[in-house]
């Protein structure tokens, strides 16, 4: 003959969500990290505002915005020769504005890491 023994178990009761313990700031800071990826608002335009700054001709703004001065330089004295062939001053141009674009996105990728 086997003896069973009988166990109970005792779960403490289900709180009670009511209004007053939903958070709602927890809630929109979660929405907030959803909407920006998690690197905040500056995150989120920083590559928006590089690419607008180097819209601007002749300057590369773009790239001393990302802290790459050199390029910069570098590019501003391409496109002295470059400019004798409009075509290829063109392409210098919106390719300088995806670069900086894209570099934007790395350093904002790289710090939400």
């Amino acid at each position: 003959m086997e003896a069973h023994s009988e166990m109970t178990l005792i779960l403490p009761e289900e709180e009670k969500k009511g209004f007053l313990e939903w958070r709602p700031i927890r809630l929109l800071r979660e929405i907030w990290r959803e909407i920006t990826f998690g690197v905040g608002a500056w995150g989120t335009l920083r590559p928006l505002v590089t690419a607008l700054l180097a819209t601007i001709p002749f300057l590369f703004l773009g790239q001393h915005f990302n802290r790459q001065h050199r390029k910069a330089f570098d590019w501003m004295m391409l496109q002295v020769p470059l400019a004798l062939t409009i075509v290829l001053w063109v392409g210098l141009w919106f390719y300088s504005i995806f670069d900086a674009w894209r570099e934007a996105t790395k350093r904002i990728a790289a710090k939400s890491d």
